[in-house]
């Protein structure tokens, strides 16, 4: 999730310090400290930064693996220097990082310093690009763990909260039986509620209520991977998955080494010749992000890809603790609809059910004017989520 820097701040500014003036900090103290973490997590600086800081406090940060049944995964654990809430599992999208990416890092360590105790654990798969059953059950087995550490969870009741697809499959492993009594509260952001859906989106733009939203091209990259061996030949598939991933590595060098990144695009260019048919055009389509020809020739093949309930929320067994989805407006890799269409399949199951779309945020990071409305809509679902 990234919330955009040039937010139309001011009026939240203004209720913070008459609420202070006031002397009505314990009654308003929900919302100032949902506030003081959409300016932490928005990188605002100045005086809106300083009054947020009133609520934060510093966090000491551990790396570790935590077991599972398919082996370990890589995790750190955010500790604040005074606990004020419930623990969070927080759980990174569809990236190679996993939980070293540099924005989840600052996620949670913002997070973390409003006073919860972060777990981030990065399932391999997502780090392979790779949305598969194992999944469910690798974010199902971290819930556990975190849940069984009386250091962590006095109680043994923690939040979940997953990034993008990470979202919706958190939902789905809050809902297993394992964890139906240690799960107090599941934040999805930018998550879907049926996977096959989102894939289809991915391909032609089309979302479920019927309009259309250009996607984004990363997703169909991400598919392209999943299902190389069912269009080129198999002497081809390996190669095409290498200049995959190149072009995949440059993307996520974007965010930390512009040169690097810029080299590694050059070289996937300089691949693409190379490669036999059919695989060159398909990865000519990849470097020119050209959405609408790879779509069409991977259409036909994403319906079996999420066809399993254990990665669609809609279509699995629900949690008993509510649900928070918060979504941008704008996406354009989960598409916003989705977070509606399962708000109403989850309250149908009698769910309670908390749900925003805002202009604030986005997968595509286009910042937007904002408005004191879309300010405090924010902060007030950040207020219930970090209350559970």
């Amino acid at each position: 999730m990234r919330i955009p820097r040039r937010l139309a701040i001011a009026g939240f500014a203004v209720f913070l310090l008459l609420a202070l003036a006031a002397g009505a900090h314990v009654v308003f103290n929900g919302f100032f400290r949902g506030g003081a973490f959409v300016v932490k997590a928005a990188g605002m600086q100045g005086w809106t930064r300083a009054l947020a800081e009133f609520e934060a406090g510093a966090v000491s940060e551990q790396h570790h693996q935590i077991p599972s049944r398919n082996g370990s995964i890589p995790a750190r654990t955010y500790r604040p220097s005074r606990v004020r809430g419930r623990t969070f599992l927080l759980v990174p999208g569809v990236h190679a990082s996993g939980v070293d990416e540099p924005r989840l890092v600052g996620f949670a360590r913002d997070l973390a310093s409003m006073g919860h105790t972060v777990v981030t654990a990065g399932p391999p798969d997502l780090a392979r690009y790779e949305i598969t059953p194992g999944t469910t059950d690798a974010i199902e087995d971290a819930a556990r763990w975190t849940s069984s550490q009386p250091d962590l969870t006095p109680d043994h009741r923690i939040n979940m909260m997953g990034i993008s697809f990470a979202g919706g499959l958190s939902i789905v492993a809050a809902g297993r039986e394992s964890l139906r009594d240690r799960v107090a509260a599941v934040v999805s952001l930018g998550g879907h509620g049926d996977l096959p859906r989102t894939l289809r989106y991915l391909c032609t733009g089309r979302q479920a209520d019927g309009s259309t939203r250009p996607p984004h091209d990363y997703g169909v990259v991400i598919i392209l991977l999943s299902v190389a061996e069912r269009v080129v030949p198999r002497d081809q598939v390996e190669t095409l998955r290498q200049s995959v991933l190149m072009f995949l590595e440059a993307s996520r060098l974007d965010l930390v080494d512009k040169a690097l990144s810029a080299a590694t695009f050059k070289q996937t260019l300089a691949l693409e010749p190379s490669l036999p048919e059919p695989a060159r055009t398909l990865m000519s389509a990849v470097n020119r992000r050209d959405v609408a020809a790879l779509g069409a020739v991977l259409l036909p093949h994403v319906s079996s890809l999420g066809d399993d309930a254990t990665l669609s929320p809609e279509h699995a067994p629900p949690p008993s603790a509510p649900v928070f989805l918060l979504h941008g407006a704008g996406d354009n890799v989960i598409p916003a609809v989705e977070s509606r269409l399962l708000a109403g399949a989850l309250e149908r199951k009698g769910v309670r059910v908390h749900v925003l779309a805002t202009p604030l945020i986005t997968h595509a990071e286009v910042d937007r004017a904002s408005s004191v409305g879309d300010i405090w809509n924010l902060i007030s679902f950040w207020k219930g989520a970090l209350s559970q």
